[in-house]
This record gives structure tokens, C-alpha cells and sequence, in this order.
């Protein structure tokens, strides 16, 4: 097979992510046949054997070169932490950008304050541009467009200070839209994430405020929140939008925020828009988490999806745990309690082990 023959084939692959899962893929491939020649099987003959070898060198290199995946598992620990500290950096710095404009804030004028705040932004994003077309990993990119992120949040919280203009929910909205864009740009999962949150807020707080709330109170109405956090999931059940890579990252987050939501609801009646007594709110919210969970595995289960059906069985746990709690600690003897949970938590174990078993669960979970 010609190395242009390899190129088309990789060609298919548009994503790090895709890209890291074929080299994974190719690295079980060798080793299981290391292991069948070391166990006496009858393997393909020398000729094939070379074949491949060279359409998977050339597909390494090909990938390596367009990606900068990692090759083996020393360059993945190695990236774990790069991503690590790439977040660590991307917060500090922002904290750093943050305190040194509040410091030198009342030594500016009007004008030198507005060029500064305009400035900012434009100049990490022109920086997170930069780092794209000189490095393939994404972690220079994911921090310089953090950085511009929050520039862009205090440009407006300044520009809206200095002018004496009326808080608007509009600037929850506008951030998520320059997060989205950089995100879409340069297809960072890490950025999308923020521009989620200010996504959700802005939901949260149009939702609120559509039910009789001042925009920034939505917080004292968890229900905002789950709405929201149900409309965010939304888009990542198109799998033709642009990035379907990013699908995932809308159903986890989405979800996440839905069942955190119910959870806080599940004990706190009183701040439902429901028209009912509190205690027949939060019944019916624990039960809401209760299916809901239930559906999110079952989802996952279908959908071979891991990420979907480890958060569903968190919180089906956790809304299992919560209830045990509120039947049994108060009269239970302690021992007999952890006694209870832990027969609990083994029963749970023979059941996710069955389902491993039989194969219901999918290679992704």
C-alpha cells in the first residue's frame, strides 16, 4: 500500500481526539499479535506482516505529524499533565489580568481605561491564533483563548462600571458567544465549556425572569437552572452540526447541570415554581432523579456512550444514598447504617458486574 493511500485514509480522521483513538487502536493491534506469535498462533505470512507494518508507520507518522498524538503511554502521562497545567496556567493567569487592571485602575484616564479593555481581548485572541498555527497539541491555544475569554468578561464588567450602564443579563449571552466562537475556531472542548456556563446563565436568567424573577436572582430558583441545562443538551443530539466532536461535551455538561438541579430541588421544595406543598416537591423530584438516572443509563447502555452512562449511575447513586439517608440515620444504629449501605453498594457491584458480563453495557462503558 502507497503512502498516498495512507494519507487518504487519514485524511478521514478531522480530530485530535479521532486521531489518538486510532493510534490507540493500532497499538492493541500490534500487541495482540505480538502475544499470538509468542503463544504458538498461526499468524498472516511475512509478506502481509511487512504490508502492515508500513501502512501503520506511515500512518503514525502521518497522524503524529498533523496532530501530535501521543505515541505511547509515557507521551500520554506526559499530556495529562501539560493539560493540567495548561488550566492552571489559563485560571492564574486570568486572576493575574483581573487584579492588575484593578491595580492600576485609578491611575488611567477615561480614554486610556476604554483602550485597554478593547485592546485586551483582541490581543489574546490574536495571541490563541498564533499558538494554533505554530503548535497542534491545543494547549497553548486553550490557554491564550481562556485568557481572552476573561478579558472579554472584564472588559464588559469594567466598560459597564466606568459608564454607569444598567446590569443586563445580554452580558451573559455575549461572553458565551465569544467563548463559542473561539471554541468553534479552534475546536477547544475546554473554552466551549466556559462559554457553556454563560451560556446556562443567561438561559437560567431569561427563564427567571420570563417567570416573574429579577434576572439575577435565577439562582434562587434551581428550576431555571435545569431548564437550561436540559436546552443545552439539545445540540448534542445532532450529529451533523459543525464539531461533532463537541457533541459529547453538550450531553455530559447538560445533563450534569439538569441533575445537580433536581438533586438541590430533591431537598429544597420550598424554592419550586411548583404549586404544591414543599414535601410533595421534593418527592417528586427525588423520583424525577430517580427515572431520569435510570434513563441516562439506559441511554448509555444503548448508545455505547461511557461518559452518559457513568454520570447516570452517579446520580442514581447519589439519589439512592440521599434517600437511605433520610429514612434510616436518624433512628438506625450507626453500624447497622454503614452496615446497610455497604450490603447496598455490593448488590449495586453484582449488578453492574452482570452487566458486564453479558456485554450490555458497550465498550464505552
Amino acid at each position: 500500500m502507497t503512502p498516498a493511500s495512507n494519507r487518504s485514509k487519514a485524511e478521514r480522521v478531522t480530530d485530535r481526539a479521532s486521531a489518538q483513538a486510532r493510534i490507540d487502536r493500532v497499538r492493541a493491534f500490534r500487541d495482540e499479535l505480538a502475544a499470538l506469535e509468542r503463544e504458538g498462533v498461526t499468524l498472516p505470512d511475512p509478506d502481509t506482516r511487512s504490508c502492515m507494518d508500513a501502512h501503520h508507520e506511515a500512518l503514525i507518522a502521518d497522524l503524529r505529524e498533523r496532530f501530535d498524538v501521543d505515541i505511547d503511554g509515557s507521551q500520554k502521562r506526559f499530556s495529562l499533565g501539560m493539560r493540567i497545567a495548561s488550566l492552571i496556567g489559563a485560571l492564574a493567569l486570568s486572576a493575574a489580568v483581573f487584579f492588575f487592571f484593578y491595580r492600576i485602575w485609578g491611575l488611567l484616564n477615561t480614554p486610556v481605561q476604554v483602550i485597554l479593555l478593547i485592546v485586551a481581548p483582541i490581543a489574546a485572541t490574536f495571541l490563541a491564533g498564533y499558538a494554533h498555527r505554530r503548535e497542534r497539541t491545543g494547549y497553548f491555544t486553550a490557554l491564550a483563548a481562556l485568557v481572552a475569554v476573561a478579558c472579554f468578561v472584564l472588559d464588559l464588567s469594567v466598560l459597564g462600571q466606568t459608564f454607569n450602564l444598567v446590569p443586563s443579563r445580554n452580558a451573559f449571552l455575549a461572553w458565551a458567544l465569544f467563548a463559542l466562537i473561539l471554541a468553534y475556531s479552534w475546536g477547544l472542548k475546554l473554552v466551549l465549556t466556559a462559554g457553556l456556563v454563560s451560556l446556562i446563565a443567561y438561559l437560567s436568567a431569561t427563564v427567571g425572569a420570563w417567570g416573574g424573577l429579577y434576572w439575577l436572582s435565577f439562582g434562587e430558583r434551581p428550576e431555571t437552572i435545569l431548564i437550561a441545562g436540559l436546552l443545552i443538551t439539545l445540540p448534542g443530539w445532532f450529529g451533523n452540526l459543525p464539531r461533532p466532536e463537541f457533541s459529547n461535551v453538550y450531553r455530559v455538561f447538560g445533563f450534569l447541570v439538569a441533575f445537580i438541579s433536581v438533586l438541590v430541588l430533591s431537598h429544597w421544595g420550598r424554592a419550586s415554581f411548583l404549586p404544591f406543598s414543599p414535601s410533595l416537591v421534593e418527592a417528586g423530584y427525588q423520583l424525577a432523579g430517580f427515572v431520569g438516572s435510570a434513563v441516562l443509563i439506559a441511554v448509555g447502555i444503548r448508545r455505547g456512550e461511557g461518559k452518559l452512562f457513568n454520570l447516570g449511575a452517579t446520580f442514581f447513586l447519589l439519589f439512592f444514598y440521599t434517600k437511605i439517608f433520610d429514612w434510616w440515620w436518624d433512628w438506625m444504629p450507626k453500624w447497622l447504617f454503614f452496615l446497610v449501605v455497604g450490603l447496598v453498594a455490593v448488590g449495586f457491584l453484582f449488578i453492574l458486574g452482570r452487566l458486564r458480563r453479558t456485554g450490555h453495557a458497550g465498550d464505552g462503558s
